[in-house]
């Protein structure tokens, strides 16, 4: 368990850091495009809220559930994999947004449109840090 913390947490900081690299690079290298089409705005917003809502799920369904499970047997390799997936799924939706915001700065659009997608990438990926399963007392 504690090996799988260390590899997570690890994970987390090193996408944390390539979240901050992205605005570094979305801004140093500026846009590619002259113009920007406000439509892919508008539909990376649209895949940015359904992207959120995917991370709620996968912490629904993987994580959490895990979690439960590991708290009760630590010892159980199948779902320690689980539980380890889901983090892992949950950075690399949390990236995408991040990327998004990237794409749209490349794209033509001002620094504004784009730290909209940095900060929930970075904020997200910040607040889903790993924890230790523990077992609730009710």
């Amino acid at each position: 368990m504690r090996k799988a913390l260390k590899l997570l947490r690890t994970l987390q900081l090193a996408l944390l850091g390539s979240v901050v690299l992205y605005a570094v690079v979305g801004e140093v290298v500026g846009p590619l495009r002259g113009s920007a089409n406000p439509t892919l705005s508008y539909v990376l917003t649209t895949v940015g809220v359904a992207v959120v809502g995917m991370i709620l799920v996968v912490r629904r369904t993987l994580v959490l559930r895990s979690a439960t499970t590991l708290a009760e047997k630590p010892e159980d390799g199948l779902t320690l994999n689980h539980w380890k997936t889901g983090y892992i799924a949950t950075y690399a939706l949390c990236e995408t947004l991040a990327l998004f915001g990237l794409i749209l700065r490349f794209m033509g659009f001002g620094f504004q449109q784009s730290v909209l997608f940095y900060l929930g990438g970075f904020v997200l990926l910040f607040f889903f840090g790993p924890r230790e399963p523990t077992q609730q007392t009710a």
